[in-house]
């Protein structure tokens, strides 16, 4: 009994990760497909900003309103990436490189003047996912759900994107963006080798439980240990036969 009782507070980290894997290989497995990760990734930083920013101008604010106001900030900064890409397809790795060089000093810029600015940009890049609570699990698992049931359309710009723009804005504030591009590319890596969708989420749940027994045993930050974990399952993929035909 004292097991289970000393064990609990792990239950919230470990279910997120695993809702988590759930939630973004699927979006990491059609940023492969369209072989677009430069931009998406752009999109991810430019939903880290909004989290920042909304943080930040709304301190003390209830989190379901914070939530919303990083969600929009998401959604127009990914509408502002794919018209980009889209009115200007010969320049539009140039064009997204900066933006996401422009976000990403944004981000720097906003800070500076912030007492505790270090401290929130810190969270924002390498969140301690030992700290997620159950409000921050059931806010995944709805996006999730979303991803589900939308999955068939993903390959649609019109769905992917606000798609793609809601689940970061979500993940990033209890994951933070280096787990959540790790999470996106390290397991969807598989994909390309031949294996199933769900098998690389399995892959994906088993990297991310090995980086927190990491994070454990090094006594080390959480997001960064499992982040790495994730990072070594995608670059494992290269030397991986492919099994099936990958299920997407």
């Amino acid at each position: 009994m004292n097991f289970f009782v000393d064990s609990a507070w792990i239950a919230a980290p470990a279910a997120a990760l695993v809702v988590a894997c759930a939630l973004l290989v699927p979006l990491g497995a059609e940023v492969l497909r369209r072989g677009v990760v430069f931009i998406d990734l752009a999109v991810a930083q430019v939903a880290a900003l909004g989290v920042l920013l909304a943080t930040m101008g709304m301190e003390g604010a209830a989190a379901p309103v914070t939530t919303l106001a990083a969600v929009a900030a998401s959604l127009l900064g990914a509408a502002w990436v794919w018209w980009l890409a889209r009115r200007w397809p010969g320049q539009r790795e140039a064009l997204i490189g900066l933006v996401y060089v422009a976000s990403s000093a944004a981000a720097v810029v906003a800070v500076a003047s912030d007492p505790h600015g270090r401290e929130r940009l810190a969270a924002l890049l390498a969140a301690d996912v030992l700290w997620v609570s159950w409000g921050a699990v059931a806010k995944l698992a709805v996006v999730a759900l979303l991803v589900a049931w939308r999955r068939s359309m993903l390959q649609r710009d019109a769905v992917f994107y606000p798609v793609f723009a809601i689940a970061l804005a979500v993940a990033v504030q209890s994951l933070g963006l280096y787990l959540v591009f790790a999470l996106l590319i390290g397991p969807a890596l598989w994909t390309l080798r031949g294996y199933r969708l769900r098998a690389a989420i399995v892959a994906g749940v088993v990297a991310c439980m090995g980086g927190l027994a990491m994070s454990w045993a090094l006594d080390g930050p959480s997001g960064a240990c499992i982040a790495v974990a994730l990072c070594g399952l995608g670059l494992l993929s290269v030397y991986a036969a492919g099994a099936k035909r990958a299920d997407v």
